[in-house]
């Protein structure tokens, strides 16, 4: 079967198309390794939703279910055995790609528990626990870039282990991601690790900003607020990306990565997190499209991955040398009366609560699931 023009045409700008999904259905059926084949997908993101979606559906757990209600699993431990056999699983699936590019792609994340994000020692050890458990080496271990997250995110890059740092919204907050990347490969050097197979992302998400600035901009309600919507999404993406080259292309910080690029060290790349479109007036694939640029991921909704395979457009790089009109984007939004620290205060305390109730959801689905089982309904 034949790769998708726009997805192929995207791929070579740059970007590396990651699916925003994961189950067993789409892993046993072919579905994942027909994507790869046929939309250029190469990598994966999970998260608590996906998983507590994927158990809730259909009958593809229901062995396991069962199995582990004979060993008298609690939540937990089988939430803890069903998504880790499911990424080990993704990651096989993968492995091609993993090991045709080097390592940079061929990426399955799987998640800390959310419930943890504001703890670094747990969150830390957990993301050793889960690496271990996986056992497989293109694997990533989404960890929350909370203050918490900080550290926790320097101590398992110190321990050799690859790492998406997820749940970032300002560039702020990314500049002490990256740092936190750079300590980790430091410590890790330290620690005899070979760098060359550590990796990283650093996932900014997208959508979320525009929900929450056009609220606040609706409330202004002047003309001058409202012509500003749909805008601070993604100028605050490439913002991002213009920090990311002052690190990872030299400049202020250009040559404490220098360093550790002689040592074998990899970029940390920017990943285009929650890129599907939330208000139905903005183009469809309006996050995809606006944020092409070299060593960047995006990860799609598979509804915002088949519309870029369908009527997409690649225009080229959309975001290097855009900082200075991003930035002056900001100044209005500021003028306009939008607090911009605080929206991003608030995204990140509704994310980390989003994250916790999924989890909760997920929690709650799996305990049905083995009461199910214990009587005989599974």
């Amino acid at each position: 079967m034949a790769q998708n023009q726009n997805l192929t045409a995207l791929s070579e700008a740059g970007v590396s198309v990651w699916l925003d999904d994961l189950s067993r259905d789409r892993i046993r059926s072919g579905n994942l390794a027909e994507l790869i084949e046929t939309r250029g997908v190469v990598g994966v993101t999970t998260n608590p939703t996906i998983f507590q979606q994927a158990l809730s559906k259909g009958d593809a757990y229901n062995d396991q279910v069962r199995e582990l209600t004979e060993q008298r699993a609690d939540a937990d431990s089988a939430i803890r055995t069903i998504t880790t056999d499911d990424v080990r699983s993704a990651c096989d699936v993968f492995a091609p790609v993993f090991e045709a590019s080097g390592g940079v792609n061929g990426r399955v994340s799987i998640e800390v528990d959310p419930r943890l994000a504001f703890d670094a020692d747990k969150t830390a050890a957990q993301a050793v626990e889960l690496w271990k458990i996986v056992d497989r080496p293109n694997l990533f271990i989404k960890i929350p870039a909370t203050e918490a997250g900080l550290p926790a995110i320097t101590a398992t890059i110190g321990e050799g282990i690859s790492v998406n740092v997820t749940l970032i919204f300002s560039v702020e907050r990314y500049r002490a991601v990256m740092g936190a990347y750079l300590d980790g490969l430091r410590r890790a050097r330290t620690a005899g690790h070979d760098l060359a197979k550590i990796h990283s992302v650093a996932s900014f998400f997208v959508s979320r900003v525009d929900s929450e600035i056009d609220k606040r901009l609706d409330a202004v309600g002047t003309d001058e607020a409202l012509a500003l919507r749909g805008k601070a999404a993604v100028a605050n993406a490439r913002l991002a990306y213009a920090e990311y080259e002052s690190v990872f292309d030299g400049g202020s910080h250009g040559s404490t990565y220098d360093q550790l690029a002689s040592a074998g060290a990899n970029r940390q790349r920017p990943l285009w997190a929650s890129t599907g479109v939330k208000n139905k007036d903005y183009p469809d694939t309006m996050y995809v499209t606006e944020l092409v640029a070299p060593n960047t991921v995006n990860t799609l909704p598979e509804a915002t991955l088949q519309a870029f395979a369908d009527h997409g457009e690649v225009r080229g790089d959309t975001v290097s040398g855009t900082a200075a009109e991003a930035a002056a984007l900001f100044e209005q939004l500021a003028a306009a009366g939008v607090d911009l620290d605080d929206v991003f205060a608030a995204l990140e305390r509704e994310g980390v609560d989003k994250f916790e109730k999924s989890w909760e959801e997920l929690l709650s689905t799996t305990a049905a699931e083995l009461g199910a089982a214990e009587h005989g309904d599974r």
